[in-house]
């Protein structure tokens, strides 16, 4: 394999793997205190829609413009759709929110049952968001590693608290603290799955300008997960500061970073 595909498969698998420190998060962390979920959410949501549109689209488009000076924009724009309605697509086909009465009728089925039920849904449901997020991870470190590991960073803090929501209906409906974190490591590992299918498509299939449209299709999926998904939960866990709060030190803190990596 080449060497400098490695630390990026390295990246994108310790950020998969931040689902199971969420679970572990489960047995220490009271329920109810959510102000610091809400902070971290928003602020890797706020990481997430800077580097998109501040690095990740200006990327794509100087890849493009060595092959498409005239068009090159459009296709970072057409890109960027793409990723959106792929993101979309996979929200519709497979909701975050699942009506507990779809899985078993309220008569025969036990409150653990239905609560065990859910969390291994919300298992499955992770696993498929996260795929696109490690091929997005993959694909970003490939071209500029600092860039990658900020993207990285982001996608590890949001998986923390994906991680608590897997297990903690299966802990609760269980007792059982390992099959929790088992749930948490499946829900995680398809991130590194995502980069190493990620890797395959580079390295025979992707001709070089069709990565510059992949990299704005990583952008949509990104930003579309951070409105999508990310506000509204942190929203929902804080008040409107907690959320603010976290989206403007995310921004500021990747804003920072990247300077700081520019000087060096």
């Amino acid at each position: 394999m080449d060497v400098s595909y490695k630390i990026p498969l390295l990246m994108t698998l310790l950020a998969g793997l931040s689902t199971v420190l969420g679970g572990f998060l489960t047995f220490f962390i009271k329920r109810t205190n959510l102000k610091a979920l809400s902070v971290g959410l928003g602020f890797s949501a706020g990481v997430m829609i800077f580097l998109s549109f501040t690095e990740i689209l200006k990327t794509s488009n100087e890849m493009l413009y060595a092959f498409f000076p005239v068009h090159s924009r459009w296709l970072v724009f057409l890109g960027f759709g793409l990723g959106v309605f792929v993101a979309f697509l996979i929200d519709y086909f497979l909701p975050e929110h699942i009506e507990e009465d779809l899985f078993c009728d309220q008569e025969k089925c036990t409150r653990q049952h239905k609560i065990r039920r859910a969390g291994i849904l919300t298992a499955i449901a992770i696993s498929v968001h996260n795929f696109p997020e490690g091929m997005a991870t993959f694909f970003v470190s490939t071209q500029n590693l600092a860039l990658g590991a900020s993207v990285a960073l982001a996608i590890a803090i949001h998986n923390i608290p994906e991680g608590i929501a897997v297990a903690l209906p299966i802990y609760h409906a269980t007792g059982k603290k390992g099959l929790a974190i088992w749930y948490t490591f499946l829900s995680g590992i398809s991130e590194p799955i995502g980069a190493i299918i990620g890797l395959i498509a580079l390295h025979y299939f992707l001709p070089q300008a069709a990565i510059g449209i992949l990299f704005a299709g990583v952008a949509g999926i990104m930003v579309y997960i951070s409105f999508d998904t990310l506000l509204p939960l942190s929203r929902e866990y804080g008040d409107g500061h907690y959320s603010v709060f976290g989206i403007m030190s995310g921004i500021f803190f990747i804003w920072v970073s990247l300077l700081l990596m520019n000087q060096t």
